[in-house]
């Protein structure tokens, strides 16, 4: 295929989510997202960092439930809208397949069309990028980033 055709074939728009949480909201591509599961309280193990929520059971799995408030500067809140929205594992490591985030609400599904524009905002730790959807601010994750706290931690 020439270049001059992938440039025209190239795809100039992107399903994506919005996913809610206690204290800002996240901007993931849609393919990021495995599932959407309703919130169960996890297996919790002692002395682990307050952002590893414990372990919880899907689809005959075993996956680490993270908060990724608590991750990136925050606190993790478990509130009366809690879900779990599983995620495909980015970084390439052979036994770990899916990491478990917990989110506050139903993600948004939204159909982003060429660049969005950056916001002005300061990024926490975790967070790639801001971008401004409409009057609101969504964080770009930095999801290999967060994999990899979970590896130097020594729970995956």
């Amino acid at each position: 295929m020439s270049q001059a055709l992938a440039t025209q074939n190239s795809v100039s728009s992107l399903t994506a989510l919005q996913v809610p949480l206690a204290d800002r909201t996240l901007l993931l591509p849609n393919v990021a997202v495995a599932e959407l599961i309703p919130y169960r309280a996890p297996q919790v193990s002692a002395s682990m960092p307050a952002w590893f929520l414990g372990q919880i059971a899907w689809r005959d799995l075993r996956l680490p439930l993270l908060s990724f408030e608590a991750a990136s500067d925050g606190q993790a809140q478990v509130g009366p809208g809690s879900r779990v929205a599983v995620i495909n594992a980015l970084g390439g490591r052979p036994r770990v397949k899916f990491i478990a985030l917990l989110v506050q609400g139903i993600p948004r599904s939204i159909k982003v069309d060429g660049e969005l524009p950056r916001a002005d905002e300061p990024l926490a730790p975790l967070e790639l990028d801001a971008v401004t959807w409409g009057e609101d601010t969504l964080k770009i994750p930095d999801l290999v980033g967060l994999e990899q706290k979970l590896a130097d931690a020594g729970l995956i």
